[in-house]
C-alpha cells in the first residue's frame, strides 16, 4: 500500500462530502474550546477549593449526573427529530452555558455551587446532542464512509485535545481562567454557522420507520435490540466496566499534575496535551483501517489498562507524558472501534436509540466513576487508582477476548467492511 493510497483512505470522507467538510472545519474551532473549558473547569474547581480532588470528583457528578437521568430518553428523541435542527439547539445551549461561566470568572464572583450549576446544565445538553451528534454523521457521509468519518470525528477530538489544553495551561497561568471560557463561547459560533450552511439535498436519508414509539417504548425496543444482539451487548457491557473505573480522566490528570507530580497548571496543560497526542495517532489509525472490528477494539481495552498499571507508580513528569501518549493511543483505538462496530450494525431506525445506550454507558456512569476516583485519590493517591482501574480494564477486556475466541460474539461479516450495505435487526441476530 502506497503512501498516498493510505492518505486517501484515511481522509476519505472529508474528500468526498461538503456537508462533512463544513461540520468538521466548524468542529475544529469549536472543539478546542471546549477543552479549553474542560481544563480550566477543572482547575477552577482546583482554586475554588484550594485543591479538593473529592469536589473535582463532584465537578463530574455535575457535568453527568443528568445523563445518568435521562439519558436514555435522548435516543427516542433523536429518532423523532431533524438532526441538523436539533445540533443548532444544542450547540446554542452549550455558547450560553460558556458565557455564563465566563462572566462568572471575569468578574471573579463565583462560587462553588455556581460553577457545579452550570455544569449540570452542560450535562443536561449531553444527553439529547450525544445520540443527535453521532447519529448525524451517517447522514453527512452515507454507510460507505462511516467506520471512516467517525474515526475521523474522534482523530479531530482528539486533536483538540492536544491543542486545547497546552493553550488552556499558558492562559489559566497568565490570565486565569475565564478567558478560557469566553474563547469556548465564542468559538461555537463556527459549528452553528457550518451547520447552517449545510445542503439538505446532499445530505444522505435514513430509514425511521413508519411508526414512531412512545418515549417508553422507543426505549425498551432500543434496550431489546442491544440485548439480544450479541456484538451490541459485548460493547456495551465492556464500555460500561471500563468507562465507570477508568475513563475519568477530567479528575485524574488535574490531581495527577496538582498532587502526584506536585506541580501548577502548565504541567496540567503539558500531561493533558500527552493523552491527547496519543490519542489523535490512535484515532487516526483507526481511521486507516478499512473496517470496523471486535479484535482491534479489544487490543485496544487491553492495551489501555496495561497502560494506566505502567502509570501508577510514576511521578516523573517526562515519564507519565511517555505513558500518557500510549495511554490516548490505546484508550481512542477502543473508542473508535466500539462507536465504528455499533454504528455498522444498528438499523437506522433504531440507530439514536442504541447511541444513546452507548452514550448511557459512557457518560451517565461518570457521577458514580468521577466521586470514586476523587475519594480514592484523595484518600490514597493517584498510585491505587490507577491500579484499581488498570487491572478491571485488563481483566474485563481478557474476559471479552474469551467470549471472541470461544465463537460467542463476532461482528458480521456484512456489515463490517466498509461500502457493505447495512443488516436489519434479524438478519444480525440471526447470523450471530
Amino acid at each position: 500500500m502506497t503512501i498516498a493510497s493510505a492518505s486517501s483512505r484515511t481522509f476519505a470522507s472529508l474528500n468526498r462530502h461538503r456537508n462533512y467538510r463544513l461540520y468538521f472545519g466548524g468542529q475544529v474551532v469549536s472543539l478546542t474550546g471546549t477543552w479549553m473549558q474542560n481544563i480550566a473547569q477543572a482547575w477552577f474547581i482546583i482554586e475554588l477549593t484550594h485543591g479538593s480532588a473529592f469536589a473535582v470528583g463532584a465537578l463530574a457528578l455535575c457535568q453527568f449526573g443528568p445523563y445518568a437521568l435521562g439519558g436514555l430518553f435522548g435516543g427516542s428523541l433523536a429518532d423523532r427529530l431533524n438532526g441538523r435542527r436539533a445540533l443548532v439547539f444544542t450547540q446554542s445551549a452549550s455558547m450560553l452555558v460558556a458565557a455564563a461561566l465566563a462572566g462568572l470568572a471575569l468578574t471573579h464572583s463565583a462560587q462553588v455551587w455556581e460553577v457545579f450549576l452550570l455544569a449540570a446544565a452542560s450535562g443536561a445538553v449531553l444527553i439529547l446532542d450525544t445520540p443527535v451528534r453521532q447519529a448525524f454523521t451517517i447522514q453527512m457521509v452515507g454507510r460507505a464512509e462511516l467506520p471512516n468519518a467517525i474515526a475521523l470525528n474522534s482523530s479531530l477530538f482528539n486533536a483538540s485535545r492536544v491543542f486545547g489544553p497546552a493553550v488552556a495551561g499558558l492562559l489559566i497561568a497568565t490570565t486565569g481562567v475565564g478567558i478560557c471560557f469566553l474563547l469556548n463561547a465564542i468559538s461555537y459560533i463556527a459549528v452553528i454557522a457550518a451547520l447552517v450552511m449545510m445542503r439538505d439535498s446532499e445530505l444522505h436519508p435514513v430509514d425511521h420507520g413508519d411508526v414512531r414509539p412512545t418515549l417508553l417504548r422507543g426505549v425498551g425496543e432500543g434496550l431489546a435490540y442491544a440485548w439480544r444482539t450479541p456484538s451490541v451487548r459485548l460493547v456495551l457491557g465492556l464500555m460500561l466496566v471500563i468507562s465507570t473505573l477508568a475513563i475519568n480522566f477530567n479528575v485524574l490528570l488535574p490531581v495527577l499534575a496538582a498532587h502526584t507530580l506536585a506541580s501548577g497548571p502548565e504541567v496540567f496543560g503539558i500531561v493533558s496535551a500527552a493523552f491527547g497526542g496519543g490519542a489523535l495517532v490512535g484515532a487516526l489509525t483507526s481511521a486507516a483501517l478499512s473496517r470496523a472490528s471486535l479484535k482491534v477494539m479489544l487490543v485496544g481495552a487491553l492495551g489501555f489498562g496495561a497502560s494506566l498499571l505502567l502509570l501508577a507508580p510514576v511521578t516523573s513528569v517526562w515519564l507519565a507524558c511517555v505513558l500518557l501518549v500510549v495511554t490516548g493511543f490505546t484508550f481512542s483505538l477502543y473508542g473508535s472501534q466500539s462507536n465504528s462496530s455499533l454504528q455498522m450494525v444498528v438499523p437506522d431506525r433504531l440507530r439514536g436509540r442504541v447511541l444513546s445506550l452507548y452514550g448511557y454507558v459512557f457518560f451517565g456512569t461518570a457521577p458514580l466513576g468521577g466521586l470514586f476516583t476523587g475519594w480514592l485519590c484523595d484518600g490514597f493517591g493517584t498510585w491505587l487508582y490507577l491500579i484499581v482501574a488498570g487491572g478491571v480494564s485488563v481483566a474485563a477486556a481478557a474476559g471479552a477476548v474469551a467470549l471472541v475466541r470461544v465463537g460467542r460474539t463476532a461482528l458480521p461479516e456484512r456489515t463490517s467492511r466498509l461500502g457493505m450495505g447495512g443488516a436489519d435487526a434479524s438478519t444480525v441476530t440471526a447470523r450471530e
